[in-house]
């Protein structure tokens, strides 16, 4: 059985990164810790996304879980 994803929020949310570490996308839109994962996602099948960047940066992050780019925003958000 597949589950669709919750929408998780309307707007991206703007995150600083650091290099090296890893962050959990979440891709169910039940954490309450968007945009990264809280464990809600228990027993829904959708198990969140490792993701690890190479250098710091700031990025807006999808918390609509609609978009194409994930875990990055693509304004997927805009069609809600």
């Amino acid at each position: 059985m597949s589950v669709e994803p919750k929408i998780g929020g309307r707007e991206p949310v703007l995150v600083e990164l650091v290099a090296g570490e890893t962050y959990w996308w979440c891709r169910c839109g039940r954490s309450q810790s968007q945009p990264f994962c809280d464990g809600s996602h228990e027993g829904t099948g959708i198990e969140p996304l490792e993701w690890k960047v190479e250098r710091n940066r700031r990025a807006l992050l999808c918390t609509c879980k609609r978009t194409k780019t994930a875990p990055l925003c693509d304004n997927s958000h805009l069609k809600l």
